[in-house]
Formats: structure tokens, sequence, C-alpha cells
């Protein structure tokens, strides 16, 4: 299992038991110290993971900070806990504050067991900045966001690396923030600079703003909305049909009368829904074969899940073509295909056990 797996699973606990929480002693035991394990650090060991590390601070004597998680005996991040579902700002990070100032560490995190905000000193050194460079919502995450939170893993971690992407990384993530808000609700500088060029001389005028507030908007939703087929439509031209259908398709065309319709292969439409099934499909079983032995092929009636791009090898179905009732083909050892429904995409974890074993039949020598 993976890393980002491994944070789903997580997740899945977590969105789980989280009612069941409301204290902060039990967000440490069954979300905290979870997560730091996921990240490679043994929470048992004194030695990689200290709880309620003491320090004095000035004239504050005994304080403590829930976790300091230690590299060759000195801190490298200090962790500051809150129960599950608290508000993090940063006015309930004071021991943070004082103990990045006395210790070695160079980072600092605030959670609720769901959010983790990161912090460092890029404004001025040895003092922790007001705003956190990264943030990491356990149940809302992306790829882009797991990629930079491998970055705190035992097994990758290096300062200078961290230290180098992170002033880029907290620009970045504000300006994002604020064209995200520009895209809802475009604000009057933002609408007056975009328009300054095509008044042709007329007076901003606050007609004229509200007229350029509407258009802004608009500009901003197909703008994003062409951008995501573009993506749609990258992601899907070199997994979504393989090279045999490709072919098979192309010499169907060829044969085919001239009747002015397609042939069925022509029709087939892969939906966002089986891309993210597929991937998800890849990596249930990616720690059995490589991501590359797991292709799909697309038809009218389903979407088929191979191993080896080979139709006597397949792992699954999926059954996406009626969006509100999604379901999942499975197989046992005799190939006989069991339908089972399915909520989401995400619901295909549930048969994770399922897919693996279909996986090892085919990895079984004959």
């Amino acid at each position: 299992m993976d890393f980002k797996d491994q944070l789903r699973l997580l997740a899945s606990r977590i969105e789980t038991t989280r009612e069941m929480i409301q204290t902060e002693e039990a967000t440490k035991n069954a979300m905290v110290m979870p997560f730091i394990q996921l990240l490679g650090y043994n929470v048992f060991d004194p030695t990689e993971v200290t709880p309620e590390l003491v320090a004095d601070v000035g004239t504050k004597k005994n304080e403590k900070v829930d976790y300091a998680i230690l590299r060759e005996g000195k801190p490298i991040i200090l962790v500051e806990c809150k129960k599950a579902g608290a508000d993090l700002n940063i006015n309930h990070a004071g021991q943070l504050f004082r103990y990045f100032h006395v210790t070695e560490a160079r980072f600092g995190v605030l959670t609720n067991g769901i959010r983790y905000r990161f912090f460092t000193d890029l404004e001025r050194p040895n003092k922790m900045d007001d705003k956190p460079f990264f943030e990491f919502n356990i149940l809302d995450f992306k790829d882009r966001d797991v990629e930079e939170l491998k970055k705190f893993a035992k097994s990758a971690y290096d300062l200078e690396s961290i230290l180098t992407t992170a002033n880029e990384l907290k620009y970045t993530r504000a300006i994002q923030s604020r064209l995200q808000e520009w895209t809802v609700s475009p604000s009057e500088e933002f609408v007056r600079l975009v328009a300054s060029d095509l008044l042709n001389g007329r007076r901003f005028t606050p007609a004229v703003r509200d007229q350029f507030v509407q258009l802004t908007r608009r500009a901003f939703d197909q703008l994003i909305g062409e951008r995501i087929n573009e993506r749609l439509k990258g992601a899907m031209a070199p997994e979504s049909v393989s090279t045999s259908t490709q072919t098979e398709a192309r010499a169907v065309a060829e044969t085919a009368p001239n009747t002015g319709t397609q042939p069925d292969e022509q029709r087939v439409v892969t939906s966002p829904e089986e891309i993210e099934g597929f991937h998800i499909v890849r990596a249930i079983v990616r720690e059995l074969v490589e991501t590359k032995r797991v292709v799909m092929r697309d038809a009218q009636s389903y979407c088929a899940i191979l191993l080896d791009d080979n139709n006597r090898r397949p792992i699954c179905r999926l059954r996406f073509n009626n969006a509100a009732r999604l379901r999942l083909g499975l197989f046992n050892e005799a190939k006989e295909e069991e339908i089972v429904s399915l909520d989401s995409p995400d619901s295909i974890y549930a048969f994770a056990d399922r897919l693996r074993a279909t996986v090892r039949t085919y990895l079984t020598p004959e």
C-alpha cells in the first residue's frame, strides 16, 4: 500500500469515528499519532517522537508542546494539538511560538487531527511566521498536497529541500486563494484593471463596473471549464483506450460501409468517473503489479480493467454508464462476474481485497 492509499485509509477511519472523538487526548490517540506514524516516525520510541516535550521558556516554567519529532536527538518538527474540530487560528499556537524560538526545530505544526498547518521562519529567522506555508486536510487532499506532505516523512526529510520550496509554496498558495476568491466575486480593483484596456476612454461608471463584474466571472468560468476539458482529454488519450482497441476501431472504420453512422467503438465516451475508478483500481493493485500493466478498455456497456491488456485477465468492470447507479463487476477464480453497487468511485476501496485476490490468480504459474 503506497503513501496515498495509507492516507486514504486513515481518512476513512477518521471520517467514521470523528463524531466519537470529543477531547484533545482522544484526538491525539486516534488521529494525530497515526498520522505521525504514517510519516514513518515511531510514536512509541522517545528517541524519535517525544510527547509533552518540556522546556523552560523565559519566565514560563514547565511548559509543554504536545509532540516533538526528533532526528539525531534534536527536535526537527514541533506538533501542537487541539481537539478534533477546534479552530486553528494563530492565537492557538502560543506554545509553538515559544518553543520554536528556543529549540533547533525549523517547523511547527498546529493541528486538530483533521487539518495540519505547517509553519516555519520565512519572515524572520528563529521567529515562527504568523501564517502557515502549507496546509494539509486529511479529509480533503489533492495529489500535489500528498507530494508536499511526503517531504516531511522520515525517509525523505531534507531540511534544505523543504525550506527551498517553502517560500514559493507559501506565496503560490496565497495567490491561488486570491484567484479563487476572484473567480466567485472579482474585486472592483481587479475588474477595473481588466476593463482598463477595453473601455476605449469610457468612464468606469457603476453600470460599467456591474457589467464587467459579470463578464469577468463568466470569463473565469469558461476558462476553467476549458482547462478541465483539456486535462480530461489528456488523461484519457494515453490510457482510456488501449492500442489494440484503437487498431481494431480503425480496421472497422475502414471496412464498414459508408452509411453515415459510426461503429460502436467510435461512439464510446470515457467519463471522469471511469477515469477516477481506473486510477483507484491501479492504486489498489499497485503492490502486486506495476501500474503500467493495468489497462483500461472502454466499451459502450462497461469499462473493462485488464491485466496486461489481456481479455482473459479481467480485474474488474466499471459499469458506470448510469451516473445515478454506479456498479462494479468483480471476478472469482472461475472468471464469473459478480456485480455490486457503489455509492461513488471511492467505494471501490471497500473491495480492495477482492481485486487483489483476482490479480493474484493471474500471477500464479499455470
